[in-house]
């Protein structure tokens, strides 16, 4: 929206952003003020303008539009912290003096100790009501967080300063219930058998390792998928979100060749070489003197997001996804962060025992909404980062860059998340189950007409399956040759008729 249009002037976030020139990550939310006209907005790809009439304009202070932010635009800890760097304690702390209860005085006070670090020269509050420093209707928050007595503030983040993701409660993420999840997951297995259960849950484990090797477009050889599985059948009774386990994971997966025995301690990237010495940037990873701390903080805010009972989805998209931005391995970071999506979404009882969600096998599938949500973060990362490549493709990052990472809006990815859980339900997992008992309908119905080897009948299924419901000629007298030519038709017949019109 062009501000020349309509004498628009920037308020809130915007108005700070422009003032002192942040290099930060834009907020879902920009607002401004026209001199006259009508009040409207406009919303596109998850963005809002939204313009207010002359009246509400906050005034020409940086605590005005603080406060105009908090009330207005939400909370982004990015900008928060970037513009407490510029802003004057003392402006600060006679702003707060002068509304000793105000809502949103107290919580630029709270913010502005809580991300610097820092006291400001005021006394403790003596008495007062608690108000939360996120508001429950608009955020994901924990269930009870912490009483912070100095400004009656609850802190209920679901982070540290070390690392604090917010996740805003959007149409979308409001019409997802994990407590349905459960259920629908329950209700869908509950009509199998047992055995039946049992194979597709040693199918699925095998093919959901294959999908997230897939993605990356990795094969591996037999042990490290055998690895991974393992792994996989963990991952709901153990919690990985340990740096020691994290770093035993990721040497179980990667070529024994680029086993890590600590965080990165090189700068890397993701990019595309187009021709010498010329990369295409997708994204660029935090500084490795950086990752020790937000590694620390992301494993913190797990534990408190765990504890303070954040709803599971959130919670496996906030820590997941904060794990694959920080790419703290020279390799396998992305399989280990689709790793940690079914560990957290188990530790937290989304997934019935002995189960799996196939979620990588539904991100492989959707693989455009799934670079979509890695790319919503990484895109408007990129113009922010000054760096340089040498002759060997060895990066540099210039300046300060570790609050782009630590303060992450993660909105887009737990909406997609959230997609992808309900897919995995309704297609794949609906998909596998419906295919392991047409299977077996067919292999009884062969058995009936013919003593074959399980291993032949398994073949017979197969090509018919792939080839509309025929064994083509050439399989036939490779594997089959030995069938007349009446039987063949048999059990194509009976394969046909359990798998419907294939």
């Amino acid at each position: 929206m062009k501000k020349s249009d309509m004498a628009l002037r920037s308020a809130g976030y915007a108005f700070l952003a422009e003032k002192y020139s942040l290099k930060a990550l834009p907020n879902w939310h920009a607002s401004f003020v026209a001199e006259k006209g009508t009040p409207h907005k406009k919303v596109l790809n998850g963005h809002v303008e939204e313009v207010y009439r002359s009246h509400y304009w906050p005034g020409e202070t940086d605590t005005d539009h603080l406060e105009f932010a908090l009330k207005y635009d939400g909370v982004n800890l990015g900008l928060l912290y970037l513009v407490f760097r510029h802003v004057r304690e003392r402006e600060l702390a006679e702003y707060i003096r002068s509304k000793p209860s105000g809502k949103y005085a107290r919580k630029v006070w709270f913010f502005y100790e809580f991300l610097t670090g820092r006291t400001l020269d005021i006394e403790d509050l003596p008495s007062g009501g608690y108000i939360p420093a996120l508001e429950e209707s608009e955020y994901y928050t924990l269930s009870k967080g912490f009483k912070r007595a100095r400004y009656r503030v609850i802190d209920n983040l679901p982070g540290s300063a070390g690392f604090c993701p917010l996740i805003r409660k959007t149409p979308a993420l409001l019409a997802f219930d994990s407590t349905d999840s459960r259920a629908r997951y329950e209700s869908l297995v509950a009509g199998y058998p047992a055995h039946l259960l049992r194979r597709a849950s040693a199918y699925l484990f095998g093919k959901e390792t294959k999908s997230s090797f897939e993605i990356e477009r990795v094969t591996p050889d037999s042990l490290r998928v055998e690895k991974f599985v393992a792994a996989l059948e963990l991952a709901a009774r153990e919690d990985f979100c340990d740096k020691r386990k994290l770093i035993e994971l990721q040497n179980r997966i990667v070529d024994r060749r680029f086993m890590d025995e600590d965080y990165r301690s090189s700068q890397n990237y993701v990019g595309q070489t187009v021709s010498f010495q010329h990369e295409i940037m997708h994204y660029i990873c935090p500084k490795p003197e950086d990752i020790h701390d937000l590694m620390a903080g992301l494993l913190r805010a797990h534990g408190r997001m765990a504890e303070g009972g954040v709803p599971p989805v959130m919670h496996a998209a906030a820590i997941a996804y904060g794990f694959v931005f920080l790419h703290p391995f020279e390799d396998g970071n992305g399989r280990i962060h689709r790793f940690l999506i079914h560990n957290i979404l188990s530790l937290r009882g989304l997934v019935p025992e002995g189960m799996i969600f196939p979620v990588s096998a539904v991100m492989l599938k959707y693989q455009t909404l799934y670079d979509s949500s890695l790319e919503s973060f990484s895109r408007p990362l990129l113009p922010l980062i000054e760096y340089s490549l040498d002759e060997s493709g060895r990066m540099t990052v210039a300046g300060d860059t570790a609050y782009l990472y630590r303060f992450m809006d993660m909105t887009a990815q737990a909406e997609a998340l959230c997609d992808f859980v309900h897919k995995t339900l309704e297609e794949e997992l609906v998909n596998e189950l419906g295919f392991l008992v047409k299977y077996d309908d067919a292999k009884r119905a062969m058995q009936a007409i013919l003593d074959m080897p399980d291993r032949l009948i398994d073949l017979f299924i197969q090509f018919c399956v792939q080839n509309n419901g025929r064994v083509s000629a050439a399989k036939r007298s490779a594997y089959f040759g030995a069938l007349t030519d009446t039987e063949i038709a048999a059990l194509e017949t009976a394969v046909n008729k359990s798998f419907g019109s294939i």
